[in-house]
């Protein structure tokens, strides 16, 4: 009886364990210092490889026995399996509609420029080296010339970018790429004069074709009735990701039964299946674990068994080594001179050239394969696989540092509601996660409405989407599309709640629908570049936590405390977040109400509070709003630090009065207190009058009137004042707004910043 496994099961338990192992424990050690996960999958498998500990024999004997190759060969065949699969279902074909003349010239002149240089190498080295280590250089520098969407896609990702123009610019790019290489890849393989070859080439496409006909009229149309069939907003039922996983694998080794790649597929499949959800996202839930910890680190350790630097001879190291650093040199050089041609920012153009020279698992089946295929020898295998692991670890950080966030938002000046003329447009983003985000968000909108009609009120409304599947994430406009409806979510019954508001008020308020579909992660970067480039001077944002009238917590998304968190921390203007309390039912509407809607700002000092005041200015124009201003002033005298913040303070305090010195609607109070309990007090005495109450979220902590209150704040994000509203049991169903001004601009020195109140 052949003996086909690694050893017993415990055997192989332990042989598994070792090889997640290692590259968990390599990730850990590496991410600290910014590395993606590939350099840790790399470095783990040359660590238990020939290279490392597979050295000694005894190890090698014990682990890695000659007869368990078999089962490290099929365990490596389903990592590769999967691992295409999950790269098809990640991949979104809408990617090609978005290439244009900018984007197809960086991807091609960095592929194009790159095989020039590989090629003027090569022929220098033909008249010195023998004739077959010439083939072996060309063929490796041809492979290290070609640019790889997924595996740039991969990095864009892990680097949250993808929601960024550069983000954008890079996918674009290396899928123009990508499609050049394929088709040049093709063309010279036809055309080549051996006739066997185009012989095999042609029954090989052959092969493809029939292939491509039956994924496309049999397992696309199953897909679809499986989204059908299943219930709406759940998940994929387990017999149909069950039945699909083996459908992979039949189609898989029937491909390889006739010739062709065993991850074509594969990778085919999961690029016809659909990538949101259900199906999508439940596939990447159930297979992204598996296939990243249990699968590959088998594939890598196989690959590491594979490098064995130490029979590799000297000078061919360095000649293969130096058609490596040509080619990458070529993309570099490529992708940065058609980025200037194209006035791209100076980092955003070396760090294009730096992300198109991304590597990863694609580029070590490749070698594997020209490896098996005698295409490459030993030694252009081990300087291919070394150099992914180099230049990934090198150009990841340097991204890093170029492409800061603290950078992509700063403006060269602020944005703010307090710095806007009166008879300037009013631009304003309005965030919503669902629909029972929409009437607080029109009640605040219909409050900014200018009733003098001196200008417009330039509504942004971007609808939030989690994305589920790892596809392309999206930007709908829907000013320019249909909106559509999808089984697992539906933007038009937001969509059309604004644009009813903004056709009744259609002289003074204009509305511009957007929905971002995005995972959490990148959620920030819709709503922070959406915001720069439209220049919007506030942004609503709904907080993560609902409260009843009584202060008790009465639902909670931490997923969206991230998102909040990460547009506090990058927002390039002001930020209100929208706390919401009681039930939609009881809130009023500012247009319907009988009476009046009353207004409180809460002002104890500082930017914030300023900000919060002068929006409070905007909104008691309107008929229907009555503002209550209460300032609250520490009865004891300030020190000399706060003194300058005392006179802003009491600067933008008389500005503020006069604004409102014919406004019988409003009302200006002044409280004397001594600490954070007198403030409690004045709050605690606000009572259940108000719908509305705006407050600052930051305030100086030496400051006697939130000392004892930062006890309280438990969620950093309102602040010390905030979290008191927020929890109060003597509020009612009063809304609250906590601002936050925007101070982050360019140039600006922040010890003698100059405030300019308009």
């Amino acid at each position: 009886m052949v003996e086909l496994g690694i050893g017993p099961p415990r055997t192989s338990l332990q042989f598994l364990g070792i090889c997640s192992g290692t590259i968990i424990l390599f990730s850990q050690l590496l991410k600290p210092l910014g590395q993606p996960l590939i350099v840790s999958q790399i470095l783990g498998g040359l660590v238990l490889g020939s290279t490392g500990l597979s050295n000694v024999e005894i190890f090698k004997e014990t682990i890695f026995p000659l007869r368990g190759f078999v089962s490290l060969d099929v365990v490596s065949a389903l990592g590769h399996i999967f691992y295409y699969f999950l790269i098809g279902v990640q991949t979104d074909i809408s990617i090609v509609k978005n290439i244009d003349m900018k984007t197809f010239g960086i991807g091609s002149c960095a592929t194009i420029l790159a095989t020039l240089l590989v090629i003027i190498y090569s022929m220098s080295l033909a008249s010195i080296i023998d004739m077959t280590k010439f083939k072996y250089i060309f063929e490796l520098g041809k492979l290290e010339s070609f640019i790889n969407f997924p595996m740039v896609a991969s990095l864009v990702y892990e680097l949250h970018l993808v929601n960024s123009e550069f983000g954008r610019i890079s996918l674009t790019s290396s899928m123009a790429s990508s499609l050049l290489s394929v088709s040049l890849t093709l063309l010279g393989s036809i055309l080549s004069p051996n006739g066997t070859t185009r012989q095999q080439i042609l029954s090989e496409t052959f092969a493809i074709m029939v292939l491509i006909l039956v994924i496309v009229f049999s397992i696309r149309p199953a897909t679809l009735w499986m989204v059908k069939m299943n219930p709406i907003g759940q998940p994929l039922k387990e017999c149909f990701v069950i039945t699909l996983l083996l459908g992979v694998l039949v189609v898989a080794f029937c491909c390889q039964a006739l010739g062709l790649r065993i991850y074509f597929a594969s990778f085919f499949i999961g690029f016809i299946i659909p990538s949101g959800p259900p199906i999508g996202s439940t596939l990447v839930d159930r297979l992204d674990f598996i296939t990243t910890w249990i699968f590959m680190p088998v594939f890598f350790a196989r690959i590491g068994l594979s490098v064995d630097i130490y029979n590799t001879k000297l000078i061919n190291f360095i000649c293969m080594s130096f058609i490596v650093i040509v080619s990458a040199l070529g993309k570099f050089l490529g992708a940065l001179m058609i980025s200037m041609y194209y006035k791209l920012p100076m980092r955003d153009a070396i760090s294009l050239g730096l992300i198109l020279n991304s590597q990863g698992a694609l580029e070590l089946m490749t070698f594997r394969m020209k490896k098996r295929d005698k295409v490459i020898d030993d030694d252009a295998f081990v300087v291919g696989c070394l150099y992914i692991t180099v230049m990934v670890a090198i150009i990841t950080p340097a991204i890093r540092y170029l492409l800061h966030p603290s950078r992509r938002y700063i403006v060269k000046k602020r944005r703010t509601v307090m710095h806007t003329r009166p008879e300037h447009d009013l631009c304003v983003l309005v965030c919503i996660h669902d629909q029972e985000d929409v009437p607080s968000a029109i009640n605040l909108l219909d409050a900014l409405n200018n009733p003098m009609k001196q200008s417009q009120l330039v509504v942004y409304m971007l609808h939030l989407v989690e994305l589920l599947g790892h596809a392309q994430p999206k930007l709908i406009h829907h000013r320019f599309t249909k909106v559509k409806t999808s089984r697992s979510y539906s933007s038009e019954p937001i969509v059309n709640a604004f644009k009813y508001f903004g056709d009744s008020n259609n002289e003074i308020v204009v509305i511009n629908p957007f929905t971002a579909i995005s995972p959490f992660t990148t959620m920030h970067d819709d709503v922070c570049s959406l915001a720069l480039d439209k220049k919007s001077f506030l942004i609503f944002v709904p907080f993560h936590k609902r409260f009843h009238s009584n202060g008790v917590m009465s639902s909670s998304k931490y997923k969206l405390k991230m998102v909040n968190d990460n547009i506090l921390e990058n927002a390039p203007c002001s930020v209100a977040l929208v706390v919401e309390r009681g039930f939609l039912k009881l809130s009023k509407s500012i247009e319907t109400c009988l009476y009046s809607f009353q207004i409180a700002v809460v002002f104890i000092g500082g930017a914030d509070d300023r900000e919060a005041m002068f929006i409070g200015a905007r909104m008691a124009g309107h008929a229907n709003i009555n503002l209550t201003m209460i300032r609250v002033l520490e009865s004891e005298k300030v020190g000399s630090d706060e003194a300058e913040e005392s006179r802003v303070d009491d600067e933008a305090v008389d500005e503020f009065r006069r604004m409102t010195v014919d406004n019988y609607r409003v009302r200006y109070i002044e409280e004397v207190v001594k600490d954070g309990i007198g403030t409690i007090c004045i709050l605690r005495s606000m009572g259940s009058n108000f719908d509305l109450v705006m407050v600052g979220r930051r305030h100086s902590p030496c400051s006697a009137l939130v000392q004892g209150l930062v006890l309280w704040n438990e969620h950093t994000e309102l602040g010390a004042i905030g979290e008191v509203l927020a929890t109060s049991d003597f509020m009612g169903n009063a809304m609250i707004l906590v601002i936050q001004q925007h101070t982050r601009v360019a140039n600006e020195n922040h010890d003698n910043a100059q405030e300019t109140i308009l």
